[in-house]
């Protein structure tokens, strides 16, 4: 052997030496490590329940700190402008996984399951090779916990799941988790990633949390004792402008004097909902630093994201459902150097139903056919790309919630138009509303019937119609309440 031969053998070998070790501190093995050479990005989503677009610190929170999710959205992309199209657990998490309304796969209450025949990307992923896991709330049909289609790995559990000593079913075998929820369905997601992974993997995390009733563990359950917490500035914000049912659910369980949740103590309500958020805060800097740990941190996309908002008191409710900002608005972060090079605020709204698309435009997989949503893969790199300048919401009527009726609406960057399709029935009740979001973002002025917005509202009514037949979504197709009559907008609408 000549001695640059020899030379270039010891090299390879102290390298060779030196990855074996690596691999077998964080749990891979050498053959596994060999042979990831798959290099197409991980995916691993995280998601949470019923927490608002504003409770991060990176979004302005007056003192709530999140500095994991912030980092998240300082190395990556930070979607300023993201909204669920239908404001309801199961439905939107139905439409994370398959890119369409909710009309269209048809998970319409929290009670359903996702259709075992229905594509969605996990299962797109899996067919391409991907390794899929899922763990933690899955929260569609209350009554299983059982595998769901698209997945190699299940760690999950029936329903709402609680905040101490959840029952498990981990890839068929039942276990009560002793401990707070977050931290045990940490401890399962970061044990998955550091098994040893020959191809590139998918991972989806489902918290509990912020879901009430709040259970903050102990160390964040005194955190924000010393801050005064004031009733939101809409609060009583129910009766001038506000069609009549707004005004009526408030002294139902979802309304802020009623008494879902004991609520008895509205500070003691918002801390308890704030301080569930410092514990996911926690557990994402857990998973980022696993993905660190085994070598993926920077080929992965990485994303954090809400199934739906949650009203802590505006417009006098607690509760989503509903069509307000706080209702339909959604963080979403975005890591992943190989697409996104430097940070960004992205303000194009963007939509639970293009996490399907976009995931699968970023991993190079083959498109879902016929799906609603869009690809910010684009948008995410700084590239210019068409968008988006107005989408449409709906949300259906469940018998078991009577004090919403159904919605449909439409959004763009400065208005918004709330259809109730039994308008012509009760008028006053359910009486459309218009709002100028860029100016008054709370939504206290309700312009439906301002002379001067005579034209907006035809504009709106006839965007909301548009919407509706491309998404095949026109109301003699719709569900609805039988007892609520359904037509289109400017036929129903005075």
């Amino acid at each position: 052997m000549s001695r640059m031969n020899r030379r270039r053998f010891l090299a390879n070998s102290a390298l060779a030496t030196a990855s074996f070790a690596v691999a077998r501190s964080s749990g891979w093995s050498a053959a596994s490590a060999a042979a990831r050479r798959d290099r197409r990005p991980n995916v691993v989503v995280i998601l949470t329940d019923d927490q608002r677009w504003d409770c991060m610190s990176c979004a302005g929170h007056p003192f709530l700190k999140t500095p994991n999710m912030d980092r998240i959205g300082r190395e990556g992309a930070r979607f300023a402008n993201m909204f669920v199209t239908t404001s309801l657990c199961s439905p939107s998490r139905a439409s994370y996984l398959s890119g369409l309304y909710a009309h269209s796969h048809q998970v319409l209450n929290n009670f359903t399951d996702y259709p075992a025949t229905l594509p969605s990307y996990p299962r797109r992923l899996q067919e391409s090779g991907y390794e899929t896991a899922y763990v933690g709330k899955w929260h569609m049909n209350e009554k299983t916990d059982e595998k769901q289609p698209g997945f190699d790995y299940w760690a999950s559990h029936k329903g709402q799941g609680t905040y101490s000593d959840t029952a498990f079913n981990i890839e068929g075998k039942r276990e009560v988790l002793k401990g707070y929820y977050t931290h045990r369905v940490t401890d399962l997601a970061v044990d998955w990633l550091k098994r040893p992974h020959s191809r590139p993997f998918l991972m989806i995390m489902g918290h509990k949390a912020p879901h009430g009733p709040f259970e903050p563990e102990p160390k964040y359950a005194k955190i924000f004792d010393e801050i005064r917490i004031e009733r939101p500035k809409t609060a009583n914000d129910t009766g001038d402008g506000k069609p009549s049912w707004v005004k009526e659910r408030v002294p139902t369980w979802h309304g802020i004097d009623g008494p879902l949740y004991g609520l008895n103590d509205y500070g003691k309500f918002v801390r308890g909902y704030l301080g569930t958020i410092c514990s996911v805060d926690d557990s994402v800097g857990r998973v980022y630093e696993s993905l660190k740990a085994i070598g993926e941190l920077d080929n992965t996309l990485l994303l954090f994201m809400s199934d739906n908002g949650f009203m802590i008191g505006e417009h006098g409710a607690i509760d989503k459902r509903c069509m307000y900002e706080e209702s339909l608005r959604v963080p979403l972060l975005a890591r992943c150097p190989e697409l996104i090079r430097e940070p960004r605020v992205i303000a194009a709204m963007a939509l639970n139903i293009d996490l399907a698309p976009s995931t699968l435009d970023v991993c190079g997989a083959k498109p879902l056919e016929r799906v609603h949503g869009l690809s910010w893969k684009n948008l995410a790199s700084g590239a210019s790309s068409d968008w988006r300048k107005s989408w449409y919401y709906e949300y259906n009527y469940e018998k078991e919630f009577p004090y919403t009726p159904n919605v449909r609406g439409v959004r763009t960057d400065e208005w918004k138009y709330i259809h109730y399709p039994n308008g012509d029935d009760q008028p006053d009740k359910y009486k459309a509303e218009l709002y100028n979001v860029k100016d008054d973002l709370l939504e206290t002025k309700n312009l439906i019937d301002a002379p001067d917005c005579a034209g907006q509202v035809k504009a709106l009514q006839s965007e909301l119609n548009r919407l509706m037949v491309a998404a095949d979504a026109l109301p003699d197709r719709m569900p609805v309440n039988p007892a609520m009559k359904m037509e289109l907008p400017e036929k129903s609408i005075r």
